[in-house]
């Protein structure tokens, strides 16, 4: 079992760091799916919300 005085507490400045890298990454992941959202709409065409369920 670990022990919590073998952890290793983190600066303020990592911290925010690994928040900044979290936020960037989330913008990255949020492009990629809007780009394949909007790729995918542009290669089949606006018709493809017309058809029947």
């Amino acid at each position: 079992m670990i022990d919590k005085k073998d952890l290793i507490k983190p600066t303020e400045a990592q911290l925010k760091a690994r928040r900044n890298r979290n936020i960037a990454l989330a913008l990255v992941l949020l492009a990629f799916v809007l780009l394949v959202y909007f790729g995918s709409i542009f290669r089949l065409g606006p018709a493809v919300f017309n058809r029947p369920l």
